[in-house]
């Protein structure tokens, strides 16, 4: 990540945020997608290098129960989902992740699949967890239609009309994804086996394409479907309407702990993030390309928050916030650029007037017409965890000491004695073996808590180094207390990685999980976050986005 913590980069100290500032939940829990996020990169890349997409394969009866594949054409490798749609009883349809069927399942496949691959992905991959996988399988996917949306259209196709464009909008997806699993689980390959690919590297591609290809599948059956209700006289669903249709997703708990066991890379990935923004606001004029790129992001963003609906008491509220400033930006733009440095002007307007939701819209508005200045910063977001894994034992107590005093004061503060500030305890549940939270004063199991409250890690840590000699090795105090590890490396890592903890405490009765789904879905690319409770949360992804088949130079499947 040298490229982004050098702190001999020529951009001034003065552009960058600290990360007392950015590291806390609520702002976090305001991130919005941009143009570092992970299905971004993917679509650069493949328009860049000229990628070509196919349906190879397609058998899907009058029930739409079948398989099929789609095949991305790289300039080294291909690769290819393989897609199962399944007769699925209504009383079996569920999005919580103990379900045990779906509409739909999926495998990323490296490379061109033969008869027999799919033959044996499809004894196992309608199973997910109860199947096996190989290490020819990079993903592994289920996914759900929304049925009243996936209904409506079909009717509407056979009938030879397009469907109802406030149906449309108001849901957004014809599927809903509610697990994509890869990196090893269920036997498919690890990280460590693609890591070295350039069209892999950036964090999370493997399963960004399955999603993208995911959604061309939706509408392929879609259109499949209508066609076997209403014969000759069907339509097939127009391109327009199909852009405004993404893959959604339910996402809960699992997610969340993400970001707090993998300190390094979620360090790069704002790290990278917080690069873009301070180059833009160093820059000593906006050019008339780059004013006129920020009003067509705004006035997507615009259009974007007036579709983004929520129930969810917390993200209505946000929702008010963004579109009221929205409207106050657009105002301000009326008449600028102005002053001798006139993002960083924008900038400081942004953060004098509007909320930390108008805020982190506005970074991301802000950022979208610099790609010749900011889209080499893909290279940075991903990490070697090893590299920080090895404890500095010749490092002197008091030196490890002061490490805490500098990057953890946030958490030294807090008063682990308030009932309110050890409210929750994270566990493990034992059935889907997926993180859950628990009260810590009317639920058992505080007893099998997980070591993800970081504040009260690093205060129990400095309470143990109290009255120690500043000069004693760090390795000699773990050898006395070994329970010390985790805390201790982390706080060497934070003197390098200074964005790799979340500033706030993880186990207060205030803390809301939405916020860290909400930080690393926008890292994602989604959109149109909608909060089903503090836990659960519903997203789109690929929303307004091209199909494959668009790279193609046009047409369809």
């Amino acid at each position: 990540m040298a490229q982004v913590m050098d702190h001999s980069s020529p951009v001034p100290a003065e552009f960058y945020r600290s990360p007392d500032q950015v590291m806390r939940l609520s702002r976090m829990g305001s991130a919005h997608p941009m143009r570092l996020s992970f299905l971004r990169i993917l679509l650069r890349r493949v328009q860049a290098e000229g990628w070509q997409f196919s349906r190879t394969h397609w058998e899907m009866d009058d029930k739409g129960v079948g398989r099929a594949v789609y095949r991305a054409k790289g300039p080294q490798r291909s690769y290819s989902l393989v897609a199962f749609a399944h007769d699925l009883p209504a009383e079996k349809r569920s999005d919580r992740v103990i379900a045990t069927a779906w509409d739909a399942t999926f495998a990323l496949f490296d490379g061109e699949p033969t008869l027999a691959d799919l033959d044996r992905l499809q004894a196992n991959v309608p199973l997910q967890e109860a199947g096996r996988i190989t290490n020819r399988e990079l993903s592994l996917s289920r996914a759900n239609h929304s049925v009243r949306l996936f209904r409506h259209v079909v009717d509407a196709l056979a009938e030879g009309r397009q469907p109802d464009l406030a149906e449309i909008d108001a849901v957004g997806y014809l599927m809903r994804t509610t697990a994509v699993y890869g990196s090893g689980k269920f036997g498919a390959a690890d990280r460590g086996q693609i890591a070295d690919r350039p069209e892999l590297s950036a964090p999370f591609q493997a399963e960004m394409l399955s999603v993208w290809l995911t959604r061309w599948f939706t509408v392929d059956v879609a259109n499949h479907m209508a066609l076997v209700k209403g014969g000759a006289k069907a339509a097939t669903l127009d391109l327009d309407i199909c852009h405004k249709l993404g893959v959604g997703n339910s996402t809960g708990l699992g997610m969340a702990p993400f970001l707090i066991r993998h300190p390094l890379l979620i360090n790069n990935w704002i790290a990278a993030r917080e690069e873009a923004l301070a180059r833009v606001r160093a820059l000593d004029v906006a050019s008339d390309a780059a004013v006129a790129g920020v009003r067509t992001a705004l006035a997507d963003a615009i259009t974007n928050a007036a579709h983004w609906h929520s129930e969810h008491p917390i993200q209505v509220k946000r929702l008010a916030d963004l579109r009221s400033d929205l409207g106050h930006l657009k105002a301000y733009l009326q008449d600028w650029p102005k002053g001798a440095k006139p993002w960083n002007t924008l900038w400081q307007w942004g953060q004098d007037h509007l909320s930390q939701e108008g805020q982190e819209a506005l970074l991301a508005i802000m950022i979208e017409p610099h790609g010749d200045l900011i889209d080499g910063l893909a290279d940075c977001m991903s990490a070697d965890e090893r590299r920080g894994f090895r404890i500095n034992g010749a490092m002197g107590v008091g030196a490890l000491r002061a490490l805490l005093q500098t990057h953890y004061a946030w958490a030294l503060n807090v008063d682990f004695d308030q009932p309110g500030q050890v409210a929750q305890f994270w566990y493990v549940s034992e059935e889907k073996l997926e993180p859950r939270l628990g009260d810590r004063a009317a639920e058992d199991g505080a007893d099998l808590e997980q070591p993800l409250c970081i504040a009260r890690l690093a205060q129990s840590l400095f309470e143990a180094l109290q009255g120690r000699d500043d000069a004693e090795p760090v390795a000699s105090f773990l050898l006395a207390q070994p329970e010390h590890r985790l805390m201790v490396r982390r706080a060497q890592q934070a003197a390098i990685f200074p964005f790799s903890e979340v500033r706030d405490n993880l186990i207060a009765k205030d803390m809301l999980p939405i916020d860290l789904m909400r930080c690393k879905l926008a890292f994602f690319g989604a959109s149109h976050f909608d909060p089903r409770s503090d836990k659960w949360v519903r997203i789109s992804l690929f929303h307004g986005a091209p199909y494959p088949f668009e790279f193609n130079g046009g047409g369809g499947s």
